[in-house]
């Protein structure tokens, strides 16, 4: 009767052990999935878009982000196609409102110009184009060489000036992004992104002097403060060369080699005319 009674309660012990443990993973599964982040479907680019690119539904797809939302994501594909990135997306990059042009804008260059602000172009040749190295996204200098008008007496020759400092490269020829070999290439036009101001003084410069850009590092921003150059201060050791004043003067006239004598003889007058000797009279 011991025996039966001992091996009963055995049985019991292993039950409830069993038991506790069934029910010690059960809420530690209860709680290790009330602690995870919850997740959330946004809008990624398929594969690598260029700037200018209109989004089509190939070029979208959706993935899950763990954890709180970066601001301005897509969750919906409708509210990104047909717009134009802005900036290059690579594949897998959730795609923000920041990164594409607004509704109805399309895409291309102009889509990617800010608001108050013009892309000016500007006609060069492989040199004034700094031998190709001038891509989309760089800083330049823009300098104009020429005679300026109405010289005073002053006159230094053709001059060199500064017009504009820092300005980025929108475009290169046709292409809005970057060679993605780096390789050098000639262009024949520069759109460069200015404002208003500047889109005048460009328009202007190009008409009636020549432009020639210089490169610059995108990380210096400062202005330097220049007074032009010119050719004369240039053969001058950089002073102005002064153009000499021509003075005109009056020639006198010669000194006469004779003198005249009046003769009156009655009511008659003649004049005579003597060799002057030298003897003062």
């Amino acid at each position: 009767m011991k025996r039966r009674t001992g091996g009963i309660l055995l049985t019991a012990f292993l039950i409830a052990g069993i038991c506790t443990l069934l029910v010690s993973h059960l809420v530690a599964g209860r709680i290790a999935s009330g602690n995870r982040p919850q997740g959330a479907t946004v809008v990624a680019a398929a594969a690598n878009i260029k700037i200018g690119a209109v989004l089509t539904s190939a070029d979208l797809k959706s993935v899950e982000i763990v954890g709180s939302l970066p601001d301005g994501a897509i969750r919906e594909a409708r509210n990104a196609l047909g717009r134009g990135v802005l900036s290059e997306l690579y594949a897998g990059e959730p795609i923000l409102q920041s990164r594409l042009a607004a509704v109805g804008s399309g895409g291309g260059l102009a889509a990617t110009i800010p608001s108050g602000m013009r892309v000016c172009a500007v006609k060069v040749d492989e040199v004034v184009g700094v031998a190709g190295f001038v891509t989309p996204g760089m800083r330049v200098d823009v300098l104009i060489s020429g005679t300026p008008p109405g010289q005073s007496h002053v006159d230094d020759g053709p001059e060199v000036r500064t017009l504009l400092q820092n300005i980025e490269v929108k475009s290169a020829g046709t292409d809005i992004q970057k060679d993605e070999e780096g390789k050098p290439k000639s262009v024949q036009v520069v759109n460069l992104l200015v404002t208003p101001d500047q889109a005048e003084s460009l328009s202007l410069a190009g008409s009636h002097t020549r432009i020639q850009l210089v490169l610059r590092n995108p990380l210096d921003t400062q202005i330097a403060r220049l007074n032009g150059n010119s050719m004369g201060r240039l053969f001058n050791g950089g002073s102005s060369a002064v153009k000499p004043v021509v003075v005109h003067r009056e020639s006198k006239k010669p000194a006469q080699d004779y003198y005249t004598v009046e003769v009156i003889n009655g009511s008659k007058g003649t004049i005579a005319k003597f060799a002057d000797s030298g003897v003062k009279r």
